[in-house]
């Protein structure tokens, strides 16, 4: 097999220095495009001065941590910018979480402001008041907040977005983002960030069934950044990059910090599944980069206006969080030009990506080779401490520089996932692969009862222990199925063993009462789609619930 390839250096050098450097060089250079408004680096670098002063003013300090609950939007750049100037690690709370889901990453992550958008916060603000009690403030604002007045005038009057009115609340401290940051200090806000840092606590799922959070330093983040820069050539001020993979996600985050690096035009849409405005801003400002998920490149193949895109700049179309079908890949490169397509593959604890399909020297049906420093290896899944052959199956693990430094709070957690192997510390990532004899690795199986539902990972175990607090429900499991419409997504299906009260209650109704709670209760991804109640779940010889025998 091929050795790995070198590390790359990594410049000491924190995302508030790598901003404020593109300042003084190109103020005006255009950094993010985003309903038709342009917001230049210079501006973006203001902006995030005031805010930073302003969240000192609300009593954060150095190393509190900042929840960003909002879609793309120059507030998320800002938002995480103003964080990190004030040496504070971030973290991204997904807008498609439920208030109960919302509570659970505040306190876990011991956020001390939630930045948050007014149409996501309103619907809930009352569910949550009295139980956030980390919390120093919230900071609302609004999708419009960075149009200009007669835009704004326009939206309002049309109707387009509806003036948002948060309820009266007793514990938490509510204030806006827009009127405070234009009243706000612009003083430069500087705290050196060590590369060791904590950065961000993204929150993935977990064999506790409650998510965890990652913590991922400086390093980690820009290490990948650069990883990931030694696939194609980008040019500083010359990219415009594409990318709808929200920033809450990791994935998300991984092309926005390159597209700050690199100075790009970031095309910012807020709905990822409104293509046609997506394609709309790619006619204006031809991309360079394209960044998505399989499921919106085929969203993207039905939308008329995407084969009239200029797409004969673009250098690399990514994918990731599923496999691409091989007939997607061929369709996609019939429009933006063959052997552009690029897959890639990694997690939340790695930065998140370990391996990419070469542009040119891809091979379909396969996650492509290691990123430079990226140490993968296939062991045995029974112990983990004997390495496969060429071609064999095993669990992943890897070392390298942009692997995680544990789970928030998690020393026995962590120390699952970080184990020793050959000398280094490895990341067991619970994915069964292969890798052949030219290094190219495929993914024979995911993590052990883990879903993939429109790109999202679903844990089976979050939704089974909360499905716990149903009394009519004695024992259920969460089974995927492929998703036909959706190649490379899952089906939920829950399936139900009723208890006493369940069979007194009636097959029908218990149908009803538990798909009125998950949809409650959960984000939409993981609510299932299916329910089958069944007189008896199948059993191992030790007792746990048998989903191979489910599966069958």
């Amino acid at each position: 097999m091929p050795d790995m390839q070198p590390m790359p250096p990594v410049p000491d050098e924190s995302i508030p220095a790598i901003v404020e450097r593109h300042v003084a060089e190109a103020p005006d250079a255009p950094c993010i495009y985003y309903l038709g408004v342009t917001l230049t680096i210079g501006q973006v670098d203001d902006l995030a001065n005031r805010l930073a002063n302003r969240m000192r003013e609300l009593g954060v300090e150095r190393g509190d941590v900042v929840g960003l609950h909002l879609p793309n939007s120059p507030q998320y750049v800002i938002g995480l910018l103003a964080a990190a100037k004030l040496g504070c690690p971030a973290s991204g709370v997904s807008p498609l979480l439920k208030p109960d889901e919302i509570v659970y990453q505040v306190e876990n992550a011991h956020i001390r402001l939630l930045i948050t958008l007014d149409q996501l916060f309103a619907p809930i603000a009352a569910q949550v008041d009295g139980r956030l009690p980390t919390l120093r403030a919230v900071m609302t604002t609004g999708p419009i907040d960075f149009l200009p007045a007669w835009k704004k005038w326009l939206a309002s009057v049309t109707g387009k977005v509806p003036k948002v009115a948060l309820p009266a609340l007793a514990h938490v401290r509510c204030v806006s983002l827009w009127p405070d940051i234009n009243l706000a200090d612009n003083t430069r806000v500087f705290e050196p960030c060590r590369m060791e840092d904590v950065f961000m606590i993204q929150y993935t799922g977990g064999t506790t069934g409650n998510p965890k959070g990652a913590e991922l330093s400086l390093r980690n983040i820009m290490s990948n950044v650069v990883q990931n820069e030694t696939v194609v050539t980008y040019d500083v001020g010359k990219e415009t990059f594409a990318s709808v993979l929200p920033w809450f996600h990791i994935a998300g985050l991984s092309a926005l910090f390159m597209g700050l690096r690199k100075r790009a035009l970031m095309l910012v849409v807020p709905n990822p599944r409104d293509v046609k405005s997506y394609c709309q801003a790619m006619l204006k400002h031809p991309p360079t980069v394209l960044g998505n998920v399989p499921t919106l490149y085929q969203m993207l193949l039905s939308e008329p206006l995407f084969r009239k895109v200029d797409f004969s700049r673009l250098k690399v179309a990514v994918s990731g969080a599923a496999p691409a079908p091989v007939e997607l890949i061929r369709k996609v490169e019939e429009i933006i030009g063959h052997g552009k397509f690029c897959e890639a593959y990694g997690l939340t604890e790695t930065s998140p990506t370990l391996t990419m399909n070469p542009p040119g020297r891809a091979r379909p049906g396969t996650i492509g080779l290691p990123l430079p420093g990226t140490d993968i290896r296939i062991v045995d899944a029974e112990t983990g401490k004997k390495e496969m052959p060429a071609d064999e199956p095993g669990e992943l693990i890897v070392n390298g520089p942009q692997v995680f430094r544990g789970y928030l709070g998690l020393p026995d957690e962590s120390n699952r996932a970080l184990r020793s192997f050959d000398g280094k510390t490895c990341f067991y990532t619970g994915d069964v692969a292969r890798k052949d004899k030219d290094g190219y690795i495929t993914i024979c199986d995911r993590a052990k009862d883990m879903l993939i539902v429109g790109g999202y990972k679903v844990f089976s175990v979050e939704i089974e222990n909360k499905l716990k607090e149903i009394d009519e429900i004695e024992l259920s499991a969460i089974i995927g199925t492929p998703d036909e419409e959706r190649p490379g997504n899952d089906v939920v299906n829950l399936y139900i063993q009723l208890s006493d009260a369940g069979k007194a209650l009636g097959d029908d109704a218990v149908h009803d009462k538990v798909m009125a709670y998950c949809r409650d209760k959960m984000a939409p991804f993981k609510v299932p789609k299916y329910i089958h109640i069944v007189a008896q779940i199948p059993l191992t010889p030790v007792g746990k619930v048998d989903k191979k025998a489910l599966r069958r």
